[in-house]
């Protein structure tokens, strides 16, 4: 065991499950593995999500950026590595399956406001915000090769332009569009539709794949000049922050990671020197900016280092060791 993750191994079962499996690589079948899994499930606070995403219909979705919405705790639980096998998950993840549009989507419940070119009312649409979200829990949490989850990848993947995915949505949606150029990619669309595709090896290369990344690393190489959609790189986004829910440089780089061709532009390289150097002298990682609806969690504070954060930052490292 690497003395260097002694530390994580002391923090939360999800924290310990996840050093355990991704930093030492104990396999799935180790009795270490097993233990840790059982106290992560079991565990008050990931119990309590569990129950509260089976409530359905969710909430209308009505800002992408509510770190508390049931998309983006479903999100964290597929990040933290639940599976469809375990207790309460099946019973979230069926409504989900029975709201995909026509055009393969998955669908939440949502409402835009009539000023924003929406209807005003609750209604069951999506948009490359937050469907790709839907389709990356669904495929983490054990359906992976499921034909509906295919489909909806396939669909959501030819979506891309040459500058990213754009904003897009369903019929549902009417006139709705964000705050952007029509011709503009949509940076957070074009962040989670390539976390999406992370979950796909046959997919890194791709076209799609390849104009997601430049998208992204492009927006870092101009960041003083470049805000499409109104998303920048500035300072905000280059705190550090977990949960990983919205358009910020620790989210950017743990989806860049996944592709080695990515790790390979000096952009890359940038941006990740850009967070080590945040690092205290032990390697370890202080919040910089919190979502207060996660307050209580070892990430919901900005007074000492979190385990979890931590944790996502080696991850992220260990990737581009592994590449080099």
């Amino acid at each position: 065991m690497q003395k260097d993750h002694e530390w994580l191994l002391e923090g939360d079962s999800w924290v310990e499950f996840n050093t355990r499996k991704h930093l030492l690589r104990q396999p799935d079948e180790s009795p270490e593995v097993k233990a840790t899994h059982k106290h992560m499930i079991e565990d008050p606070r990931i119990r309590q999500i569990v129950t509260d995403l089976q409530v359905w219909p969710w909430e209308a979705l009505k800002n992408h950026k509510s770190a508390g919405h049931p998309i983006h705790k479903l999100t964290f639980l597929a990040d933290i590595g639940l599976k469809i096998e375990d207790p309460g998950m099946e019973n979230i993840i069926i409504p989900i399956l029975a709201h995909q549009s026509s055009e393969e989507s998955f669908q939440s419940l949502m409402n835009i406001p009539t000023h924003f070119g929406g209807s005003g009312k609750d209604q069951y649409s999506w948009l490359l915000c937050d469907t790709p979200l839907l389709c990356y829990s669904l495929a983490k949490l054990g359906l992976h090769d499921d034909s509906r989850v295919l489909n909806a990848v396939q669909y959501l993947s030819d979506l891309v332009r040459e500058n990213g995915w754009p904003c897009a949505g369903s019929k549902e949606m009417g006139k709705f569009r964000g705050p952007g150029k029509k011709e503009d990619p949509c940076p957070f669309a074009t962040l989670i539709m390539l976390k999406l595709l992370a979950l796909y090896p046959e997919r890194h290369m791709s076209e799609a794949s390849h104009f997601g990344v430049e998208c992204l690393l492009d927006m870092w190489q101009n960041s003083y000049e470049k805000h499409p959609f109104l998303f920048h790189m500035g300072t905000d986004f280059r705190k550090l922050k977990a949960p990983l829910v919205w358009f910020d440089i620790l989210h950017v780089l743990d989806v860049l990671s996944q592709y080695d061709f990515a790790i390979q532009d000096n952009r890359f390289q940038e941006m990740l020197a850009t967070v080590r150097a945040k690092g205290d002298d032990r390697g370890r990682y202080t919040p910089e900016s919190i979502w207060t609806v996660w307050k209580g969690w070892d990430f919901g504070q900005k007074r000492e280092p979190s385990r979890w954060l931590t944790f996502v930052m080696r991850k992220i490292t260990q990737r581009t060791e592994d590449h080099e």
